[in-house]
């Protein structure tokens, strides 16, 4: 049990702006004394955060008597920090544990979190026993947790018994948090009912016939279920004819896509395994691979099938259904903003797609970015910066920006119009003048809109409803923004970036088929790093920071594979992952060390 034991260090205060789940009342860490807490820091716009709330609810199952989570909310962008979008993003995500808003980031800093996700476990008398980041780390918790409860168990500092939680007082709406929506031949919607788990097809404000129970679940058949589904899109005519569905959907927290036969309202699994990808095959039969939170698609004919927003590993796939396969479509699962040929552009959890002829559009959420790829196969920008840079600014694409936009949709006059989420707007781009303006405001988050008779029908998302805004056309000057954390101190010089991963308890890191480890590093700007950037198998680089730079960005992406000791051949095996963007500030003899933990702890 020494995994337990390599520090004394005690859990800081949990501070914050309030809480949810807790029935209005105010929590301090010593109200867990006896409990272990599992604190998950995370923000509602990171997919990565939203597959490791999945990833905990067996762990919170198991120990539903002796462990506490803490979703300790630190916002990324700026509508992230507004108190009445987490409420919702709570309800939306069904965060079923107590929830600290930690808008100034101050629990983050307290506890010198540099990434989302990080997963902190503090054992019954206070103290830091486990530090991990990224998400895979189920197994990994499940064990730590495991040898806690037995050590303080003996110690009699246990305590059993239930915990905080106090569910919120539902809200019953026709539509719950609704995601995408598509407009049919015949005049009506179809909607992506996402915290209904169902979609269904209404004619204003009626619904004429829904495809899902209503209860989360991945069940086929007339009787079908979904969880989550977020896009849903018709398949040409000819093609359904052949393959015996008409629809295609993205079902997203099952990591699947779903087929329905309107004739019939059978529901059949038409992609993917029910397992989020970690690594593997990326290509194949098409219910033989993996795929990672498809969350929009869209047949373009071009390409030849189906365009699969894959947004939980930045990459766009392709599903033919007549063939029966999928493969990675593009992209390279590093996230970030890279235009050129599209296996080696990068992506950053893409989350609506449109298609004409020529193009497909595509709204890459976390670089508040607009983009296409055309049928060369070349992607390209029209409006984003990066990572770390969103607002609400009009006029020409290169200066306008936008914050976290969901979907795309397509105009008859070759312009798009850009759900822009966060900003709670509509906004058009038009190509031919490479202008962007401001449709409509004061929506609540649109994450999609359809053309329906000549107008524009719009997700309001948070508002639970469709929408008919009437367009404004104004130009917006808008601030620029950027994603603000506290900056970590480094020299000039020689810098060691170490990446502490520790396998848990009985398991070992995963050498049969070459090396367990991943390291790729990077830097904004390049030429931050004068020596050390690029890919490599060990978790420890020697980098260079060159001379001449106060600030920057080290881009670092590391990954690990474990399996279970006694029997590696058999056993299970694991695949952790985190990218960090880690902002950094150059000082005259600052540290030459960088540690980041992928998992374990780290004491230096």
């Amino acid at each position: 049990m020494t995994s337990l034991m390599r520090g004394r260090v005690r859990g800081a205060e949990l501070v914050g702006r309030g809480w949810l789940n807790t029935g209005g009342r105010e929590l301090h860490l010593g109200d867990f004394r006896g409990k272990v807490v599992l604190l998950d820091f995370w923000s509602f716009c990171c997919i990565n955060c939203l597959h490791v709330l999945d990833e905990l609810r067996p762990l919170e199952a198991e120990f539903d008597d002796v462990l506490v989570t803490v979703g300790v909310h630190s916002p990324k962008f700026k509508h992230e920090a507004e108190a009445a979008a987490l409420v919702a993003a709570v309800e939306r995500y069904g965060v079923h544990h107590p929830v600290l808003d930690d808008p100034e980031l101050t629990t983050w800093q307290a506890y010198a979190v540099r990434a989302w996700p990080t997963l902190v476990v503090i054992d019954p008398e206070g103290y830091v026993v486990h530090v991990a980041a990224g998400e895979g780390h189920a197994e990994a918790l499940r064990r730590v947790v495991a040898e806690v409860v037995e050590v303080h168990e003996a110690k009699g500092t246990l305590h059993r018994g239930d915990g905080p939680y106090v569910p919120p007082v539902p809200e019953h709406t026709e539509l719950r948090f609704p995601a995408k929506v598509t407009a049919t031949e015949r005049g009506t919607l179809l909607v992506a009912d996402t915290a209904h788990h169902r979609v269904v097809e209404v004619d204003g404000e009626t619904v004429l016939r829904a495809w899902g129970t209503g209860e989360r679940g991945r069940q086929d058949g007339t009787r079908a279920s979904f969880s989550e589904p977020s896009g849903v899109a018709a398949l040409p005519a000819a093609v359904a004819a052949e393959v015996g569905y008409h629809l295609v959907v993205a079902d997203t927290v099952n990591h699947l896509v779903r087929g329905i036969n309107t004739d019939t309202g059978a529901v059949t699994t038409v992609a993917g395994t029910g397992a989020q990808w970690r690594g593997g095959a990326t290509d194949g039969p098409a219910t033989g691979v993996d795929l990672s939170s498809p969350w929009d698609l869209v047949w373009w004919a071009p390409a030849g099938g189906v365009v699969i927003a894959m947004a939980g590993n930045h990459t766009l796939g392709l599903f033919d259904p007549r063939a029966g396969v999928v493969e990675r479509w593009a992209g390279t699962t590093v996230e970030g903003l890279k235009d050129g040929p599209k296996a080696d552009a990068f992506f950053a959890q893409t989350s609506g797609l449109a298609a004409t002829d020529d193009r497909l559009w595509l709204a890459d959420a976390e670089t508040s970015a607009l983009r296409w790829v055309d049928t060369a196969g070349q992607v390209h920008t029209a409006i984003g910066r990066g990572l770390f840079d969103f607002g609400h600014r009009d006029g020409d694409a290169g200066q306008a920006l936008l914050q976290h936009p969901l979907g795309v949709t397509a105009l008859p006059d070759g312009s798009v119009v850009v759900s822009d989420t966060y900003n709670g707007a509509l906004r058009r781009f038009d190509p031919a003048t490479n202008q962007v303006s401001t449709l409509a405001t004061g929506l609540a988050e649109p994450s999609g809109a359809a053309l329906l008779d000549g107008e524009l029908v719009v997700v309001a998302s948070a508002a639970h409803r469709l929408e008919r805004p009437v367009p404004t056309n104004d130009l917006v000057e808008g601030q620029a923004h950027q994603v603000r954390r506290p900056p970590t101190e480094i020299g000039v010089g020689e810098l060691e970036l170490a990446v502490v991963f520790q396998p848990p308890r009985g398991q070992r890191l995963d050498e049969r088929y070459g090396p367990a480890t991943r390291l790729e590093i990077t830097s904004s700007p390049p030429g931050l790093l004068a020596a050390g950037a690029g890919e490599g198998t060990d978790l420890v680089r020697a980098l260079v920071v060159a001379e001449g730079h106060t600030e920057g960005v080290l881009h670092v992406v590391a990954q690990a594979a474990s399996c279970d000791s006694a029997d590696a051949e058999h056993g299970a095996c694991h695949l952790t992952r985190q990218d960090w963007g880690v902002p950094v500030r150059v000082v005259a003899g600052g540290p030459a060390r960088l540690p980041l933990v992928l998992g374990g702890m780290d004491g230096n």
